[in-house]
């Protein structure tokens, strides 16, 4: 019976009725020629192939593709490039070297022959911005497992483990299903040995770990949080994941989670701060001081002279963060002014004379000749007044879909 699609044949360019040498043959000689090490233009071509040749290296697949063509392979295991070609080509020359086959520096051919990888494991710490200025070193206890050393990672006793006859070691089983003239392939954990593809009698098992092989064990760390990291850095303990027999153990990544500061902003290695000056202090110079995150007073100089303004933003430079890898090298801290006026009435009008003598004059009013003049005062807003008024605007203006801006009420002085 001739196949329904030819599609994966012809890009193997080979006869639908070739056995699996020749399929096998062919493969190679186009894996070789399109390999993105030596042809580093025919990707598409080499992922083409090589989902071809996973599908019709496969008995199952071949015959369901043969069938049904593409349509039949929707929701098989594997069936839209389920296996990376990388890894399909390291299977079939034998790609132990770890990934350059052709010895051409490697763009990522295969991957490594050898025992699988776990999976890493991630935490999160939290560190103050003080010791993220400082550096320090954190303890952090975690729960990991490891392989019981009652039976050495076995289970049980030696001999004891058998391989799983359900699922022949592979620790799953293929189920397909057909639905009209669908083909559903999926692959399934194997119920008999829980996906570890080996079991072991009851009697013979491990007494200390029943049979799991691993145990919980409680690992402390040490993290050294280094000068200058920021918020979301990466540090890795190589190897220090779960174990599990025949895995290497994953890592274990902690990821640097900064507190916010109740005085300092941060921005890369620039600090922020807001500091409140008084208004002699701003007007005729003087001093004020910043504790920083080491605990060193900065003593700050305002010269006579200089007018620090509401809102000013200046510079200390070299006072910020300390760079990472680079501690010597520190940002900026920039301090942004709230200058603090005194209250009303806080002082006699005679010093206020004195005052109208050392600042700048007053600029000139314009003309009001010929016009009529009205003298009127000002006085404060009551708040609680203002939240309404302005509420109740805002609700007028919802309804009429224009506003004549917000009302403020006066508490009469």
């Amino acid at each position: 019976m001739a196949p329904k699609s030819t599609k994966f044949y012809d890009a193997l360019e080979v006869d639908p009725s070739c056995s699996e040498a020749e399929l096998k043959k062919a493969y190679r000689k186009m894996a070789l020629k399109y390999h993105p090490d030596k042809n580093p233009d025919a990707g598409d071509k080499f992922k083409e192939i090589s989902h071809a040749y996973e599908v019709l290296s496969d008995p199952q697949k071949r015959e369901v593709y043969d069938r049904y063509g593409e349509e039949g392979l929707e929701g098989a295991a594997g069936g839209a490039g389920g296996m990376n070609p990388g890894d399909l080509f390291s299977q079939l020359f034998g790609g132990g070297g770890g990934g350059d086959p052709f010895g051409f520096g490697g763009r990522g051919g295969g991957r490594q022959s050898g025992p699988r990888r776990g999976k890493d494991m991630a935490h999160s710490l939290k560190v103050s911005l003080e010791d993220l200025y400082k550096g320090k070193t954190s303890k952090l206890a975690l729960q990991k497992q490891v392989l019981c050393g009652s039976c050495e990672g076995r289970g049980g006793k030696i001999g004891a483990t058998k391989t799983c006859s359900s699922c022949s070691g592979r620790g799953v089983k293929i189920v397909i299903r057909q639905m009209g003239p669908m083909i559903q392939q999926m692959q399934q954990t194997c119920p008999d040995c829980n996906g570890e593809g080996e079991t072991i009698n009851a009697k013979d098992r491990c007494t200390v770990c029943n049979g799991k092989k691993v145990s919980n064990e409680r690992k402390i760390l040490e993290v050294f949080i280094d000068k200058g990291m920021t918020d979301g850095q990466k540090i890795t303990f190589t190897g220090e994941a779960d174990q599990a027999p025949g895995v290497v153990p994953g890592d274990i990544i902690i990821a640097v989670e900064e507190k916010p500061h109740d005085r300092f902003k941060r921005k890369g290695a620039d600090l922020f701060i807001d500091i409140k000056l008084d208004l002699l202090t701003a007007l005729a110079g003087g001093h004020f001081t910043i504790q920083h995150l080491d605990d060193r007073i900065l003593m700050v100089h305002i010269l006579p002279g200089e007018v620090i303004k509401p809102d000013e933003v200046k510079c200390i430079n070299g006072e910020g963060m300390p760079v990472h890898k680079r501690p010597f090298d520190k940002g900026n801290l920039y301090v942004k002014f709230e200058v603090v006026f005194p209250e009303s009435n806080w002082v006699s009008e005679e010093k206020l004379k004195t005052l109208e003598k050392i600042l700048p004059a007053r600029p000139k009013l314009p003309s009001t000749k010929g016009k009529e003049v009205e003298e009127v005062v000002l006085s404060a807003v009551d708040p609680m007044q203002q939240k309404r008024s302005q509420g109740d605007q805002e609700e007028e203006d919802d309804e009429e879909g224009h506003g004549h801006g917000p009302g403020v009420q006066c508490a009469q002085q």
